[in-house]
């Protein structure tokens, strides 16, 4: 029944093969997006992988050597303004 089927034929079956891999570990059996080595579910369809410039791996500079010392000199502000307001209350 399978191999009867119209798709099955010719052009089809002639054509080269997705290279990737299941999850099982055999061979991709759809065939290949033309001019690419995957198949459309396998990252041959247009608009398929990673962003370019990914914008993932953007940092937010909370630990730059800069914050770390504006973090360090505020807080040594703020203990030297809780250290006037106890004097002052005493």
């Amino acid at each position: 029944m399978r191999d009867s089927h119209p798709r099955n034929t010719g052009p089809m079956l002639e054509s080269p093969r997705c290279g990737a891999r299941t999850r099982k570990g055999t061979p991709c059996q759809a065939p290949a997006v033309a001019g690419r080595n995957r198949c459309r579910m396998h990252g041959g369809a247009k608009g398929s992988g990673a962003p370019k410039g990914n914008k993932n791996a953007l940092k937010h500079g909370m630990y730059t050597a800069e914050a770390i010392a504006a973090q360090k000199k505020l807080r040594a502000l703020m203990k030297e303004v809780e250290d006037t307001l106890k004097e002052l209350s005493d």
